[in-house]
């Protein structure tokens, strides 16, 4: 592995939050395309392994493979997090796939209010504001936060399954 992938490995490794490209170029004083080839030597020198390199947008963190949450779970014994509601999930998988999307259209698609499932969405940092629309008022637009992809281990947002071909669909 090249002393970039490596130094890239330990600065994830010693981060407790995602870092964003711009930061690991700025600490290995790298650019963008030098940085971007050694984090894709890192994700193929941890295929098999326990750990995977996640990716967001422009952040990047390593984690956990998720089949290997439920050991790591039992060592650091984490506080437990109430689960979500059938609405709550819905309205995730809304922006997940919709992204980024108003909260009107949410409404649109379930229906229904979703002004308190959104708070808790947005409370349990797995939704955040990613900008404004261009319609009247610029309403608020949502999508899916590095916390998602912890929750549902994903690598990334391209790795949700195509709508309508998850198990039991």
């Amino acid at each position: 592995m090249s002393e970039l992938a490596q130094a890239l490995e330990a600065i994830l490794f010693s981060s407790n939050r995602p870092l964003k490209l711009r930061e690991l170029q700025q600490a290995t004083e790298s650019g963008a395309k030098e940085v971007q080839g050694a984090l894709d030597e890192l994700r193929d020198t941890l295929a098999g392994r326990g750990l995977m390199l996640q990716r967001h947008g422009d952040q990047v963190q390593l984690v956990t493979r998720p089949q290997l949450a439920s050991y790591v779970r039992r060592a650091l014994r984490p506080e437990v997090t109430g689960k979500l509601s059938p609405a709550a999930y819905e309205t995730l998988a809304i922006v997940a796939y919709q992204q980024p999307v108003t909260k009107a259209r949410i409404e649109q698609i379930r229906g229904v209010n979703s002004d308190g499932v959104m708070a808790n969405l947005e409370l349990r940092n797995l939704v955040v504001e990613v900008g404004r629309g261009s319609g009247p008022g610029q309403p608020k637009l949502y999508g899916t936060t590095m916390r998602f992809l912890q929750v549902l281990g994903l690598a990334s947002v391209a790795d949700l399954p195509a709508p309508g071909t998850a198990e039991g669909a």
